[in-house]
C-alpha cells in the first residue's frame, strides 16, 4: 500500500483547490495515524474524522518521538524498508523507519525539489554527502537524482582532489553539498589554477546551512559561491523525521513545500501560532507517510513562512531560512541570539578560516560565550575582528585564537555526521 499520490500540478494550483486536496489528504492521514499508530489511537481520541482540522489536532514533540518511539511506528517488521537515525542535534539519535512507499515518496519529494531549482535529465550531479552511516540525505539526494532522470557521481565525503578530479573528468552540471563545503573546495581547487567559472558547473545545491538572512538577503557565503563557481546557489531544508523537503526555485526566495507532500505552520514561544513572516518554530505535518507517520511534529527549528505567490508561479508556501535552534537559543548579557547569527558574523569574515563556539551557564539568567577560532596566514589584527564581531551580534563574546589544525580537530570528528560549531555546556 502506498499512501502518498502525486500531483506535480498542485504546487501551482489556485489556493482554493490546495486547501481542497489538502483537506482530503489530512483527513487520510489522521485516518490512517488512528488506525495504526500506537501514540496517535491514544492521542486522538474523541477526534472526529469527519470535521477534522488540522488546527484542533495535538502537537508531537521531539522528546516524545525519542522515549516513545516503538509507538510511532505504523508497519509490520514485514513492511519496513530502510531504517535510520535522526543526527541526535538535542539529544540521543533517533530511530525512524520507513516502508518501501515511503522511499518512494521520498524519491517524490526530491524529484519535485531538485526541479524546483531547474534541474533535469540532462545534468550530471556529484554528490559530496555520504550515503551510509544510516544518513538519509544522501539516500534521499540519489534517489531525487535518479527520479529527475539525471545521471548521479556519488563520491561523498571524497577528498578535494577526487572532487576536483571528477569536475575535470565527468563535467558535473551541479554540485550537492554543504556550502561552506563548496566554498573550502572551490578555494583549494582555485589555488591549485582551476578556473571554476570555466567548468560545467552552473548550479549548487546547498543543504545543511543557510544561505540567506531573516531579511532573505543573501549571506556572504552565498555571494561568494556565485561568484567563485560562477553558478547559481540554491538552499534545501528538511528533516529526517518530516522526510520532507523545502527548496529555492529560480527566484531564491524561500524553499518551496510540495503541498501534496506537507502541511507547515510557524509556532511562537507562546505556543501560538504567529501571522506568516514572523519567525517561530517549524511545525509540519508530513502527508502520505507509512512507516512513522507524524502529526504537527515540533521540529525546533526557527524560521518564518512566506504564503504569497513566487515569481516563479509557484503558489505553495514558501519557507525562510533556518534562524537557529530553539534549544540553541542563548542569552548573553541581556542579549538573545542564535549560534546561527555568530555563524554568518563569521563566515563573512575572509580573515578567519576556522571556528566553533562554546556556551557555559554564568548564572541562571546569563550565558557566557567563548568563539574559538583560527586566522589565516598574514598580517590579522586580533582586536579588528572582536570589535567586527561585537558590532554584528550587540554583545562582546570572548575570543580565544588557537591553531587551525585544533579548531579542525573538534570541528570534524569521526563521531559526527556534521561538523560541529556548537558545543553547548549549560547543562
Amino acid at each position: 500500500m502506498t499512501l502518498f499520490a502525486r500531483n506535480d500540478k498542485l504546487e501551482f494550483a489556485p489556493a482554493e483547490e490546495v486547501r481542497a486536496v489538502q483537506g482530503q489528504l489530512l483527513k487520510q492521514h489522521v485516518e490512517y495515524c488512528m488506525g495504526h499508530s500506537r501514540f496517535y489511537q491514544e492521542r486522538l481520541a474523541g477526534i472526529d474524522l469527519e470535521t477534522v482540522s488540522l488546527k484542533e489536532l495535538p502537537l508531537t514533540a521531539k522528546m516524545e518521538v525519542s522515549i516513545r518511539n516503538s509507538e510511532f511506528v505504523a508497519v509490520g517488521p514485514e513492511n519496513v524498508a530502510d531504517i535510520v537515525f535522526s543526527s541526535g542535534t538535542t539529544g540521543w539519535p533517533t530511530k525512524i523507519l520507513y516502508s518501501q512507499g515511503d522511499l518512494e515518496r521520498l524519491a517524490y519529494n526530491e524529484e519535485r525539489a531538485f526541479k524546483t531549482c531547474g534541474l533535469g535529465a540532462s545534468d550530471i550531479v556529484l554528490l559530496t554527502c555520504t550515503m551510509d552511516r544510516c544518513f538519509i540525505a544522501g539516500l534521499a539526494y540519489y534517489l531525487g537524482v535518479q527520479a529527475v532522470g539525471a545521471a548521479s557521481i556519488r563520491n561523498g565525503h571524497g577528498t578535494m582532489e577526487g572532487h576536483g578530479e571528477v569536475i575535470k573528468h565527468a563535467d558535473p552540471t551541479t554540485i550537492v553539498g554543504v556550502p561552506s563545503f563548496l566554498r573550502k573546495l572551490g578555494v583549494y581547487l582555485r589555488e591549485r589554477g582551476m578556473d571554476l567559472r570555466e567548468t560545467s558547473i552552473d548550479k549548487l545545491v546547498c543543504i545543511g546551512e543557510p544561505l540567506r538572512d531573516a531579511q532573505m538577503q543573501p549571506l556572504s557565503i552565498a555571494t561568494d559561491l556565485e561568484e567563485m563557481w560562477g553558478a547559481k546557489v540554491f538552499s534545501t531544508y528538511a528533516s529526517t523525521e518530516t522526510v520532507t523537503t523545502f527548496c529555492e526555485c529560480s527566484a531564491q526566495a524561500g524553499g518551496h513545500l510540495h503541498p501534496a507532500l506537507g502541511l507547515v505552520e510557524i509556532f511562537g514561544a507562546d505556543g501560538k501560532e504567529v501571522p506568516d513572516g514572523e519567525p517561530g518554530e517549524v511545525v509540519v505535518t508530513p502527508l502520505g507517510i507509512e512507516g512513522m507517520p507524524l502529526i504537527r511534529y515540533k521540529t525546533g527549528d526557527i524560521s518564518f513562512i512566506r504564503r504569497e505567490p513566487c515569481a516563479c508561479g509557484r503558489t505553495s508556501p514558501r519557507l525562510g531560512p533556518i534562524l537557529g535552534r530553539k534549544k540553541q537559543l542563548l542569552k548573553v548579557r541581556g542579549t538573545s541570539l542564535y549560534p546561527q547569527a555568530v555563524f554568518a558574523a563569521l563566515d563573512e569574515m575572509p580573515e578567519v578560516s576556522e571556528y566553533y563556539l562554546k556556551v557555559y551557564a554564568e548564572d541562571t539568567l546569563s550565558d557566557r560565550l567563548a568563539v574559538h577560532l583560527s586566522l589565516r596566514p598574514g598580517p590579522v589584527d586580533v582586536d579588528v575582528v572582536l570589535r567586527r564581531l561585537q558590532a554584528r551580534l550587540r554583545v562582546k563574546p570572548e575570543v580565544i585564537v588557537e591553531p587551525e589544525a585544533d579548531i579542525r580537530r573538534v570541528v570534524f570528528t569521526p563521531e559526527s555526521r556534521k561538523p560541529v560549531r556548537f558545543i553547548d555546556l549549560r547543562k
